[in-house]
């Protein structure tokens, strides 16, 4: 299965290195160039119960499979909610990378988009199961998701072209 999920993600870096570039603004209104970025977005990992919940084991394990997938892919840049799941998602791919994460506030999108437009490199950012859609179409994804309050472990990747492609960590 890891094999396959190799493959499917190479693939698509491929695809990525081949297509125009996006916009992040598709109304036309001064839009700002991806320059061909490679933006991985994921929701928070599978959390405890409570107000500010730390990851589950099964969650702080798939942390560990996210930074093993992305750590060889350029990530220059990691955005994460100032949530304790957030952090704890990013935190393996950050200690492996050596990156360090940027909190970004969750109710102002069009500051971490900016952010993102004017860092070079791929980037990942972790949000939340009510942020990861509208983020998506904001990074210049042509689909938005659809995600629930129990969807964990899709990664989306949004192309240069605007094609969302999703990859579940297993």
């Amino acid at each position: 299965m890891k094999c396959r999920w190799g493959i499917v993600l190479l693939a698509s870096f491929a695809l990525v290195a081949c297509a125009a570039p996006a916009t992040l603004d598709r109304e036309g209104t001064g839009s700002t160039s991806l320059h061909e970025k490679t933006i991985f977005v994921i929701r928070h990992l599978q959390k405890e119960r409570g107000d500010d919940p730390s990851l589950t084991s099964e969650g702080a394990a798939a942390s560990e499979r996210l930074a093993n997938m992305l750590a060889d892919k350029g990530i220059s840049a990691i955005y994460a909610t100032p949530t304790r799941r957030a952090m704890e998602t990013a935190a393996p791919l950050s200690k492996k990378t050596g990156v360090a994460i940027s909190e970004y506030d969750a109710k102002n999108p069009e500051t971490l988009v900016a952010s993102v437009a004017e860092n070079d490199g791929a980037v990942l950012v972790v949000g939340h199961s009510n942020t990861v859609p509208d983020l998506v179409v904001r990074f210049g994804g042509r689909s938005q998701p659809q995600m629930t309050d129990q969807d964990y472990g899709t990664v989306f990747l949004i192309d240069a072209a605007g094609d969302v492609h999703e990859f579940i960590l297993d």
